[in-house]
């Protein structure tokens, strides 16, 4: 027993010292413009991150961030559930209430017509199979196919899919879709469907939020009950009993160019060989927010992202499995979405150093820290909020006319804006503070 007792406390040392390894960068509402604290979606291209909240849209491409869902009157729907990008470049964005929206760099397109025609809300998942055909995961809306032409639905009541509450999707080598759901595993292999439940496969739980599919063609399952291994032949499980896996609720799984599982769950996250070794990260060993993992990216330089979903966002980078060397960075990485637009603004300027002596230098120069802002919308509760760093400033809501229809000359940081008496439309929210004046695009649904 002791010897039991001494192996595990130094299995939970090097995983909490392999966890430190690495560089951590965490985005919240705090400290940085992303747009909401609860991370539904990420996606990455060859330029940056788009991240996908329940407060809308946002993407960080270097340091700056810019929120899409506040200006942008095409994207209507602030809950984002998932997002993907395309071999084109283009953005697809899986919403609540509008089905999915594309994105290519310029022009936001709409599918009003699909979306109550398929009945496409909570759009859950989206990929692309071998032959350029896009598979989208409806929550309680079934299996969606679009060929670039045409739209086919897939339901329990007119094929042998198990159920219409899709969670997600992936292709295999052979072209099969495996799509799992609340009530097990289907596969579709364009004829035929194929399903996988409790009863009859090694499969954990029938509740399956995540699937991968590594190199070899094995599948990976996540599940409330454990993480779930099938090569064709044998089931594997993992979870807390027989592991280091941090959580049995398994929600995201996204394997590297290397071969590795990176994990998110419930209570933190892992990254795994597939075979003995693990490392875990939680907030206790590592800058990783507190609590549960929604969903796992990993861009073209090897960086692993992670949304939490109540405490923002965290990018781990540098970090090598121990007794593996750095992996390379991709090279098929995803081209860049288009050009971000830009919110027009007035930042302040970095002040001029005069330097009279030749004998000393003076000091640089500190550049001025740029003042932040978020406007917060309440709409259904009819108004919105402003965040910002100035305790005070003035508020100005214009519309396209150039017309100033609403004015706030001492607005407290947080105070509830009513916006009941505002006409819907497209207006520039201009906010002066001491130290600078900001201009904000704001679209009032």
């Amino acid at each position: 027993m002791r010897k039991t007792l001494l192996a595990a406390t130094l299995l939970l040392a090097t995983l909490s010292l392999n966890a430190q390894k690495g560089k951590w960068t965490v985005y919240d509402t705090q400290t940085s413009d992303i747009c909401g604290n609860n991370v539904s979606a990420l996606a990455t291209d060859g330029s940056g991150a788009w991240v996908g909240t329940f407060n809308g849209l946002c993407r960080l491409k270097g340091t700056g961030w810019m929120d899409y869902a506040m200006f942008n009157e095409k994207l209507k729907d602030q809950s984002i559930n998932c997002l993907m990008v395309d071999k084109k470049g283009t953005l697809w964005v899986g919403t609540d209430d509008f089905g999915v929206v594309e994105f290519d760099g310029t022009n936001w397109t709409e599918h009003d017509d699909v979306t109550r025609r398929l009945k496409m809300k909570f759009v859950k998942e989206m990929v692309v199979d071998h032959d350029g055909v896009m598979w989208i995961g409806v929550t309680l809306g079934g299996l969606i196919s679009y060929d670039g032409d045409e739209w086919a639905k897939y339901t329990p009541d007119d094929c042998d899919l198990l159920s219409d509450f899709i969670l997600d999707i992936a292709v295999d080598r052979a072209n099969r879709k495996w799509i799992t759901t609340n009530a097990g595993i289907s596969i579709y292999n364009g004829v035929r469907w194929l399903n996988y439940t409790t009863e009859n496969s090694g499969l954990p739980d029938n509740i399956v939020p995540a699937v991968a599919i590594d190199k070899k063609n094995v599948k990976w399952f996540g599940t409330l009950n454990g993480l779930a291994r099938y090569d064709g032949e044998k089931w594997q499980v993992w979870n807390t009993q027989n592991s280091p896996l941090p959580a049995n609720q398994v929600n995201d799984i996204v394997i590297d160019a290397e071969g590795l599982l990176w994990i998110g769950t419930s209570a933190g996250a892992a990254v795994f060989d597939g075979d003995k070794e693990w490392v875990v990260f939680t907030s206790k060993n590592s800058r990783i927010p507190a609590g549960n993992i929604y969903k796992v990216a990993i861009d073209g330089k090897g960086d692993v992202w992670f949304g939490n979903d109540q405490k923002g966002l965290a990018k781990l980078s540098g970090f090598v499995l121990p007794g593996r060397e750095p992996a390379k960075p991709a090279v098929n990485d995803l081209p860049t979405v288009g050009e971000t637009p830009t919110v027009a603004e007035n930042k302040p300027s970095t002040p001029a150093v005069s330097n009279p002596s030749t004998s000393t230098p003076a000091p640089a120069a500190q550049p001025a820290k740029e003042e932040r802002f978020r406007i917060v919308p309440f709409l259904a509760e009819g108004y919105v909020t402003i965040e910002m760093d100035s305790p005070k400033a003035s508020v100005e809501f214009v519309n396209n006319a150039g017309k100033t229809v609403k004015s706030i000359s001492e607005y407290s940081a947080g105070q509830k804006i009513n916006i009941t008496n505002i006409p819907k439309g497209m207006y520039r929210v201009i906010i002066t503070t001491g130290r600078t004046v900001k201009k904000i695009k704001f679209n009032l649904k």
